[in-house]
């Protein structure tokens, strides 16, 4: 069967993502080569478990492959339609979600959140003062949607309290949850400083869940995903789907061992048995073939298939920096956060030759997907390690992706 895979790789690569003749990606494949190379020095030394990579210009793809393993204690190979965990990079389907309703005149992206959820209203900021005494006051203004999606609201980034397992557990139902989050203290004044917020994705999300009246994962699955054909991404693992998940990983005693109940979402291989919680901040599982179609739509302009998703402007809004003086902001170095999205728009940025104006977002288990509006370039890595390691592998994807332009 695996010697199938480079024949169905090279059927599938030759398709384009556009219904429009095939064009020229102008990308160097001596170069593209090399990604697989690469990688697989990245498995055979044990710093990843395995990875699927994809690189699309032009709305073709260009090279997709996969290396390693999705399970190496049962010696079952990565292959290019594994499904991954995405994790964080779920929040910008969440983003769009929000963007959706503004373009249906449901939401404005200015309003205080309490306008839209009664419960936030009244919401305390505690703060320490100089002389290290803590004091309990309102905010100067209450956080609004749009700080929300940048993480400038002053909302923490993972519930405490009796919710610390929550984003473990998934026990609690969204409408719940964001309750509970409404009685936590808000960190700062909000649009003040950047702080990467769980919370403050969820409340997004159900912001979603009220204005558009459906359930949270629904919206999605029906605005977002069918439309799009992402046929294998989704919320709650299908029994059906489930032997193609990659297992997470992380690195004891100088080797690769299975990660367990310790990790977001519990242990992988339990597949989320008995979750609520449809977490808009962390929560897809999707594969590389299925993402680049999302990427594709925001890269032209919100369209995609003849269907048009978001206006351009929307798009635009979405990926321009909302936090110029808060420095720092992002994961990445060199970087901005915009409305859900991660921009490079300082020189550290192009460090991993992303060009400025780059948008994308991580997840926490080494998932990455990058769009280049400059060059017409989207790169995708996807990885399963929950300890940090998978920055070497992005590298690769990110670097010679870029430098396979010409």
């Amino acid at each position: 069967m695996r010697r199938l895979v480079p024949l169905l790789l090279l059927l599938f690569c030759s398709l384009p993502l556009s219904p429009q003749a095939r064009v020229e990606t102008g990308l160097d494949p001596e170069r593209l080569k090399l990604i697989p190379v690469r990688l697989r020095e990245l498995v055979e030394n044990q710093t990843i478990p395995g990875a699927v990579a994809l690189v699309a210009r032009r709305g073709e793809i260009a090279f997709f492959d996969a290396v390693g393993w999705r399970d190496l204690e049962g010696r079952k190979p990565m292959t290019t339609d594994s499904i991954f965990q995405i994790m964080s990079m779920t929040k910008q389907f969440t983003g769009v979600a929000a963007m959706m309703l503004v373009e249906e005149g449901k939401l404005e992206l200015r309003r205080p959140v309490e306008d839209y959820l009664p419960e936030f209203q009244g919401q305390l900021l505690e703060e320490r003062l100089p002389n290290g005494n803590w004091v309990t006051r309102p905010p100067a203004h209450p956080p609004t949607v749009w700080q929300l999606m940048c993480h400038s609201s002053g909302l923490g980034e993972n519930p405490d309290g009796e919710l610390s397992d929550q984003l473990r557990t998934m026990r609690v139902p969204l409408d719940q949850a964001v309750r509970f989050y409404a009685t936590r203290r808000l960190q700062f004044e909000p649009g003040t400083r950047w702080r990467y917020s769980n919370m403050g994705i969820a409340t997004l999300g159900r912001i979603v869940e009220k204005l558009s009246g459906e359930d949270y994962a629904h919206y999605i699955e029906s605005h977002i995903l069918q439309p799009l054909g992402m046929s294998d991404t989704f919320f709650f693992a299908p029994p059906e789907k489930r032997d193609r998940i990659a297992l997470v990983y992380k690195h004891a005693g100088g080797k690769l061992v299975r990660a367990g109940d310790e990790v977001l979402a519990g242990d992988p291989a339990r597949y989320r048995a008995g979750a609520r919680y449809p977490g808009p901040e962390y929560a897809l599982y999707s594969t590389a073939g299925d993402l680049v179609k999302f990427y594709q739509m925001l890269l032209a302009g919100g369209e995609f298939g003849g269907r048009r998703y978001l206006s351009r402007q929307a798009i635009d809004t979405m990926t321009r920096v909302f936090t110029p003086t808060v420095d720092p902001s992002g994961w990445l170095g060199g970087t901005g956060y915009g409305l859900t999205f991660e921009i490079v728009d300082k020189p550290e940025g192009t460090l991993l030759l992303h060009s400025p104006g780059t948008f994308g977002h991580g997840g926490a288990f080494g998932t990455e997907g990058w769009v280049d509006r400059h060059n017409d370039l989207i790169r995708i890595l996807l990885v399963q390690v929950s300890d940090g390691s998978g920055g070497p592998a992005r590298a690769v994807v990110m670097q010679l992706g870029e430098a396979a332009v010409r």
